[in-house]
Formats: structure tokens, C-alpha cells, sequence
């Protein structure tokens, strides 16, 4: 990663979350706090981190449902940090989709040195890519190129920005906060008017071909996704 990966703590232990900054940003991460579930989501969502550290004991929902509402639209790493050593409790989170379990008995360093583990592996993940296809839909990210059938469509600004994000996450939730950071600016965040517009625009510009097929899909109250046909 070139940037300084962005690591985001959810937990409503004040001193845990002083001992866990302090010790991440002397390893040069950017660190992200929340004390309770929702807000815990609602960064995930808009400052997109590239870790979740994750306390299952939380006031407001337990780390089973903070995994389940996250795993509706992300697949960021998250590393579950739990005061409890249970068995039990770790084969569920880990069964609902976190990626490791640690007690907070671990040790910082060894802590440490799983969140950047299970960074190196995300990173690694990424596989670079020129031509992104949905189906009859190609994307061409180098070029800026998208055509369907073979037919070149025009599209504005914030249109091509929108499909861009959407294929580079090519079967994968992305959610509306997200979308409207990235191309919009976060002074947009809360507005979705505009990104229903633009959505509906390029819906119709990539239907205007006999035959071709929904391919962008809305998870309402979430996001969209960019998918191969419409199921």
C-alpha cells in the first residue's frame, strides 16, 4: 500500500483504545476510533479502513451483529480483540466472517503483528486490472473505454466515476456513503439524490441495446453492486 493504511478500532475501552492507537501509530498507521457498534459502521462505511480491530463486547450490539451488517457490503479484514477467551465465541465470529481472533491476554506486539499480517494479505489480494467485463459490458480503466457489445458508450464525469468504482469492486457491495466520498466529496455524504440520479442515467445508457440486461444492483438501504446478469 502507498498510502498509510487506515486501521479502524472499535471498542468502548478508553484506555484499550489509548494502548492500541498509541502503539499503531508509532508503526506509522492511520488510526480510526469508535466506542459503539453503529458508529463503528457508519466509519467503516465512510472512511473505508483497510483493518477492523473489533471489541465483540460492545453497549449497543455484539460483535455477531456488527460482523453481520458489515459483511452485507465489505469485505475489509477484521480482527476480533476479545476480553473473553471462549472457544465458542471465537468458531462464530470467525463462522460470520471475521478474519482472526486474538484475547486481549495476546500481548500488543503479538497483536500488532497479526493486524499487519492480515494487511499484507489484503494488499496481496488486489490483483491489478486493465479490462474489467460484466458480461457485454467492458471497461476499459487505462483508457477510460467503456462499450457494450462492442459499442462505445459515452458517459459524463461522475457516470464513468460511479461505473468505475463498481467494477473495481466487480461483485462486491459498495455502499452508497462510499460512493458518494469518492466521487462526489464528503460534503455530499447523507445526499443520495444525485447518486440515484446518476445511477438511473447510467442504467439507461446501458440498456439502450437490444437484449442487454440490468447490470448494476440495487441492495436497498445499502449500496449497489455491478454484476454479471440480473439473477
Amino acid at each position: 500500500m502507498n498510502e498509510s493504511p487506515r486501521i479502524l478500532l472499535i471498542d468502548d475501552d478508553k484506555a484499550m483504545r489509548k494502548l492500541l492507537r498509541t502503539s499503531l501509530a508509532n508503526q506509522s498507521f492511520t488510526v480510526l476510533e469508535a466506542a459503539t457498534g453503529a458508529k463503528g459502521l457508519t466509519l467503516a462505511a465512510i472512511q473505508t479502513p483497510h483493518l477492523i480491530i473489533l471489541d465483540p463486547g460492545l453497549p449497543d450490539m455484539d460483535g455477531s451483529q456488527v460482523l453481520r451488517e458489515l459483511r452485507a457490503w465489505s469485505t475489509v479484514p477484521v480482527l476480533v480483540l476479545s476480553a473473553r477467551d471462549s472457544q465458542e465465541e471465537k468458531v462464530c465470529l470467525l463462522d460470520l466472517g471475521a478474519s482472526d481472533y486474538v484475547s486481549q491476554s495476546f500481548g500488543i506486539q503479538a497483536l500488532t503483528a497479526r493486524a499487519r499480517t492480515l494487511l499484507y494479505a489484503a494488499s496481496n489480494e488486489l490483483v491489478p486490472q486493465s479490462v474489467i467485463r460484466a458480461g457485454q459490458l467492458h471497461i476499459d480503466l487505462s483508457r477510460h473505454l467503456v462499450t457494450l457489445r462492442g459499442v462505445e458508450i459515452k458517459l459524463s464525469r461522475k457516470e464513468y466515476g460511479v461505473l468505475e468504482i463498481l467494477a473495481r469492486n466487480h461483485g462486491r457491495i459498495v455502499c452508497a456513503e462510499q460512493l458518494l466520498r469518492l466521487v462526489w466529496g464528503t460534503s455530499y455524504l447523507g445526499d443520495s439524490r444525485c447518486l440515484r440520479t446518476v445511477v438511473g442515467r447510467l442504467r439507461r445508457k446501458l440498456q439502450d441495446h437490444p437484449g442487454s440486461f440490468r447490470v448494476i444492483q440495487t441492495i436497498v438501504g445499502v449500496g449497489y453492486r455491478l454484476i454479471d446478469e440480473e439473477h
